[in-house]
């Protein structure tokens, strides 16, 4: 069974639906015992990044997910991907899960062309630049969906893949252990997208 995490601020229900559509056995939940009792747990997310962690801190879940992380596959998507590093820079500076190392900084502000618009919003190819079993149905330049104002840094250990948007390569997809990111959204990404939610069923 697949978990994915309730915690007031995700596209649960295309997520689920997406897995269910490749005929996984999937759940949404705010429970321990059923995260503890999950084959795999997914982390979703849209919003601002302090917002976000502030309502995950509050549902006494991150504990859990700490633990889990280390035994089982785990995915954050989007805004759940940026909450597996270490700090985000979004309204401030909050920290985050410290499941990646590296940082969440604003993409605008690395851009040499200003004129180009932010919010990153729609398909972009993803170049893999390591492979990985995540990779297993996935080839190289595929487009993915992505929507977001910010974007992982400093984590070129753990990058996977990176789309181009300007001069800024922005990273799409990270690898730590068992956790696993990615910064599109594979639910929203078509049948590429979903080609990586299955190899992710298959981890």
């Amino acid at each position: 069974m697949i978990a994915i995490v309730d915690y007031g601020v995700g596209n649960l229900f295309s997520l689920s639906s997406s897995l269910k559509a490749l005929g996984l056995e999937t759940e949404v939940t705010r429970d321990a015992e059923k995260l503890r009792a999950a084959d795999r747990i997914i982390l979703p997310g849209v919003g601002a990044f302090g917002d976000a962690k502030a309502k995950l801190d509050d549902t006494g879940l991150v504990p859990v997910l700490l633990e889990e992380a280390e035994r089982k596959p785990f995915l954050g998507i989007c805004l759940g991907m940026q909450l597996l590093f270490d700090r985000g820079f979004e309204y401030g500076e909050h920290a985050g899960l410290g499941l990646v190392p590296g940082q969440v900084v604003d993409l605008h502000n690395d851009l040499e062309d200003q004129t180009l618009k932010v919010p990153h919003m729609g398909w972009n190819s993803l170049q893999i630049v390591k492979d990985d079993p995540l990779f297993k149905y996935f080839e190289d330049g595929e487009y993915v969906y992505y929507v977001h104002s910010f974007y992982a840094k400093d984590c070129a250990a753990s990058t996977l893949g990176t789309s181009q948007y300007g001069n800024v390569a922005v990273t799409g997809a990270v690898r730590n252990g068992n956790v696993w990111g990615t910064q599109f959204h594979p639910e929203k990404s078509g049948d590429a997208g979903l080609r990586l939610l299955k190899a992710f069923a298959e981890l």
